[in-house]
């Protein structure tokens, strides 16, 4: 199924592919709504080379001075693995990472990201968990989001 948005000013279309879930579109419009801002050039759904696709992507502009880390910002909605975000800091030259959930207790994600992933590698808030409220599905009905405000998520830097 295909979703039209409109995202921080900007018209975005969305599939929903087969087997993935509304919320898991939404959330990738509501990350792009929330970062589009500080990387222009953010994308969603775009192979890059790599073992995995990001849900979002930023590559590092070319005027940047740090080449060990060609991607600016990566996002993943949903659930998403431990190993693969350990993998995607490890190895992929990613500056920051932000998981985006709708969940519960993202304090129970938060402790076993702590635990697993090493410290070098979640520095300087490296990786952050985005936790959208139960009723954003209700707050998005009309996908129109010019702007995600702080009421609609929590934000954890793990």
């Amino acid at each position: 199924m295909l979703y039209d948005f409109e995202l921080a000013g900007r018209r975005v279309r969305l599939w929903q592919r087969t087997g993935e879930s509304y919320e898991h579109v939404l959330m990738k419009a509501l990350g792009y709504a929330m970062f589009v801002g500080e990387f222009p050039a953010l994308e969603i759904e775009q192979r890059v080379g790599l073992r995995y696709k990001p849900d979002l992507v930023a590559r590092r502009s070319n005027g940047s001075a740090d080449f060990s880390k060609p991607f600016a910002f990566w996002g993943e909605c949903g659930t998403t693995a431990v190993r693969k975000i350990n993998w995607l800091l490890k190895h992929a030259g990613v500056a920051r990472l932000v998981l985006f959930k709708i969940v519960n207790s993202p304090l129970a994600l938060t402790e076993e990201l702590r635990a697993s992933v090493d410290v070098r590698y979640r520095n300087s808030e490296r990786l952050i968990i985005i936790n959208f409220t139960g009723d954003i599905m209700a707050r998005t009905l009309e996908r129109r989001i010019e702007r995600v405000p702080e009421s609609w998520y929590t934000r954890t830097v793990v």
